[in-house]
């Protein structure tokens, strides 16, 4: 599916200005919105896709420019990419850049991401009390950088139990921990490699240990969409 969506700027909150890839729904009044953080491989297509779909069940949809148009699809220039990026950097002024972006059009906003987007995701969570929600694929920074007392929006998870990345063992622990901090947590554990909703992980190809699953990568979905249909509209 070709990108539907365009190219804008936006500004930091430390003033800076950073390029983003924005889809809107066809009825803009009164929509919520959904920062969206993309996996290790930069601003693609397939990211491009995920904001598309968002956009089409009703939400503005972001994806921050975190590679400053670098993009691959290389396994070793996606990791030089990834450590290359201040994770610090990228929460507290990239991704709440995009919320505060988002603010001015929508009255709740959340954030979404998938492996490295979904470490981003925990971490921005604990920085910004203007997120009404996220949503983690298959992803979490270390457990000592989360400060779960801070995360004040409800969380959902999709986890593999295959994955080889992000083990199932630690995010149990993780689970646990936003839960003990009175987190509203959700968890979904599938039966699958990591990157199971990624349509371009196939058969083993891009990367050994992932996978795109359709069935559970539309179960995450749905769920996601569902979700987002209880923390984001209006009741």
């Amino acid at each position: 599916m070709k990108p539907t969506g365009s190219m804008i700027s936006f500004k930091r909150p430390d003033g800076k200005e950073l390029q983003g890839y924005l889809a809107s729904p066809e009825k803009t009044a009164g929509a919520p919105a959904v920062v969206v953080i993309q996996e290790w491989w930069g601003l693609n297509d397939q990211i491009r896709g995920v904001a598309d779909r968002l956009a089409a069940a009703g939400y503005f949809a972001l994806v921050p420019d975190l590679y400053r148009g670098k993009s691959t699809v290389e396994e070793e220039e996606a990791h030089h990419l990834m450590d290359g990026l201040d994770f610090g950097d990228a929460a507290s002024q990239d991704i709440v850049g995009a919320v505060q972006h988002l603010k001015q059009q929508s009255g709740r906003v959340a954030v979404m991401g998938y492996c490295m987007g979904g470490a981003l995701t925990l971490l921005t969570l604990c920085q910004s009390q203007d997120v009404a929600a996220g949503v983690v694929f298959y992803g979490f920074p270390p457990l000592d950088y989360i400060d779960a007392s801070k995360i004040k929006a409800p969380v959902l998870g999709h986890y593999a139990k295959q994955d080889v990345f992000f083990p199932i063992d630690t995010v149990e622990t993780l689970e646990t921990k936003l839960g003990d901090a009175g987190v509203d947590v959700e968890f979904h554990r599938y039966l699958a490699h990591h990157g199971f909703a990624n349509e371009t992980a196939v058969g083993f190809s891009r990367i050994a240990g992932t996978q795109y699953d359709p069935t559970w990568s539309q179960m995450a979905w749905d769920r996601t969409l569902t979700f987002f249909g209880r923390k984001l509209w209006d009741k």
